[in-house]
């Protein structure tokens, strides 16, 4: 009795240094040093191929309707994609400042740009 006592409190012990060691590695962040992502403007980004990975700052002006978005600097403006789960609970208007890092996608109607992340502009 006294041996499966010790080897219960022994698991036990362990799951909860398991889970532990878990939720903090899930709370940690990842890295935080610069990216690879070249900093355009819209005109920049009308003229780059499929699938270029590309920073911007601007302003959403205004919704399209089913996640899409006119994004628009002093260059132009161009549609951008952001999906419901994107936003992060971060709200926007036309005056906010915002940067935008995604991926260009070329469509018909000229480049698109799908939002990986958005937040407020420095």
């Amino acid at each position: 009795m006294t041996r499966s006592l010790t080897f219960t409190a022994a698991g036990a012990l362990s799951l909860l240094a398991f889970s532990l060691t878990h939720t903090a590695g899930a709370q940690s962040g990842g890295f935080a040093g610069p990216d690879n992502l070249r900093q355009v403007t819209v005109a920049e980004a009308a003229e780059l191929p499929d699938d270029t990975g590309v920073k911007m700052r601007g302003y959403i002006a205004r919704s399209l309707g089913d996640e899409k978005y006119e994004f628009s600097d002093d260059s132009g403006t161009i549609v951008v994609e952001i999906d419901d789960d994107d936003w992060g609970g971060f709200e926007v208007t036309p005056d906010v400042h915002v940067e935008i890092t995604g991926e260009i996608e070329e469509e018909r109607n000229g480049n698109e740009l799908d939002v990986e992340t958005i937040r407020r502009a420095e």
